[in-house]
């Protein structure tokens, strides 16, 4: 049973200067009132490895950072109506079958949430500050900064100055949740870095799992194409007390001959599951595991290849997804009973956490409906193997060219689906075209 427990939330950033106006008034994320803030701070220890260690003597208690600090801040922000709607209200149901998909109805979400300003045919795109960003964002949606500390501990400040030196990265409610504690980890916000992935901020959301230290906190990543709807960098993260059907499912590993002797990472692809993907896991530290994957997105990311990723397991084990359903829909290539639902398959639904909007569609929701529907996010094997060895090359990795069985006790019988994802000639869109989301 998790216990909620209550933190002081910081009302004013103001509240100490007895009146006094600073920045632009709006109490916004911007350069114009950051600087001049005062923020809760969770230092986190900057030698965080893949085990959860025990705390030291003055550090936090080991469930102050999950119970009290992220999900009580996420509550009193919904006892104080932040949120656009309720979404612990919204029906919840575990799919018969074997993989056990998640379906929710969530019927407001896609009228309520913001929608996207930018082309979803470019993988990397410019910053645009005339489009909304995160910088716009009032402080009172802001539950804490999350920043490395010195040293092998932990430590938290109620308020903390931000100063004008400081590019702080923050943790914020996300006002169209899609679970309970749904929140986004915003690196270095006043960079105003698009959304693309480099290797300080990945190594950022893995040590924001490894703080959570619960294996029911995931984070998550969109990348433009692959239905990320704001292009200002950023995670999402929620809290769901049951196991995700990709972590159920079987996976083979890679034999790697040359580029991880040192890390001990490990690399295996997912098998007999609808979207087809690579997982990582181990490592001798985060960094180690942490620079591979940050590595693989890159590649994609430049090769203007659209992907997903799943940060699982306390951060010892992330899901790469590269994705194709935009440019199938942008050639019309998925059936109208698909579009038709409106569902955006991002990095929760292709993980087994289908969010559907029609009460049609939730009460009729079946194993072989979340298996088509993901199917049509999946490269063809053709593709994806040409895909990892785009990623191998990048990273420096060899593996060899050989049969191996499964590994034991990752999964079930094999699926098979009725659909199978239609082989992409290129890894580009149709020039200018226009895939509404």
């Amino acid at each position: 049973m998790l216990t909620i427990k209550r933190v002081p939330t910081v009302l004013s950033n103001y509240q100490e200067d007895s009146g006094e106006s600073r920045g632009c008034g709006r109490n916004c994320l911007g350069k114009c009132c950051l600087p001049v803030s005062k923020l809760p701070l969770y230092a986190f220890k900057s030698d965080a490895r893949p085990e959860i260690s025990s705390c030291g003597v003055d550090e936090p208690p080991s469930d102050f950072f999950l119970n009290n600090l992220l999900l009580g801040g996420w509550e009193d922000r919904m006892s104080r109506g932040l949120f656009r709607y309720d979404v612990t209200a919204c029906e919840t149901k575990v799919i018969p079958g074997e993989y056990g998909f998640v379906a929710q109805l969530n019927e407001g979400r896609h009228l309520k949430k913001r929608p996207t300003e930018f082309r979803v045919d470019r993988v990397l795109q410019p910053f645009d500050p005339a489009k909304f960003n995160f910088t716009k964002v009032g402080q009172e949606e802001v539950l804490f900064r999350f920043e490395a500390g010195e040293g092998d501990k932990a430590r938290f400040l109620e308020s903390a100055a931000v100063g004008e030196a400081n590019t702080p990265s923050v943790v914020a409610i996300n006002v169209s949740p899609i679970e309970y504690g749904h929140v986004l980890l915003i690196p270095r916000v006043l960079d105003c870095l698009p959304q693309r992935i480099d290797p300080d901020s990945f190594l950022l959301a893995l040590h924001m799992a490894a703080e959570a230290g619960s294996p029911y906190f995931r984070l998550g990543y969109n990348s433009l194409g692959a239905f990320a709807t704001i292009n200002h960098l950023h995670f999402q993260a929620y809290f769901l007390t049951m196991p995700f059907p990709v972590e159920k499912a079987p996976t083979q590993r890679i034999p790697i001959v040359k580029g991880l002797s040192q890390s001990k990472v490990k690399v295996s692809k997912l098998l007999n599951y609808p979207v087809r993907g690579l997982v990582y896991e181990g490592g001798n530290t985060l960094k180690d595991l942490s620079d591979i994957v940050a590595n693989s997105c890159i590649c994609l990311q430049e090769n203007n290849i659209p992907f997903n990723v799943l940060i699982s397991d306390s951060g010892r084990r992330i899901f790469l997804f590269p994705q194709c359903y935009a440019e199938k829909q942008a050639l019309g290539e998925v059936s109208q009973e698909i579009l038709d639902t409106q569902v955006n398959p991002a990095v929760w639904e292709i993980s087994g956490h289908m969010v559907l909007k029609r009460k049609k569609d939730y009460d009729e929701a079946s194993e072989e409906y979340a298996w088509r529907l993901l199917a049509e996010v999946s490269l063809s094997e053709a593709r994806f193997e040409e895909v990892k060895a785009y990623i191998f090359e990048a990273t420096g990795l060899e593996s060899e060219e050989e049969k191996i069985e499964p590994e034991e006790n990752k999964g079930t019988t094999p699926h098979q689906s009725s659909t199978t994802a239609a082989a992409a000639a290129a890894n580009h869109f149709p020039e200018g075209c226009l895939v509404l989301q």
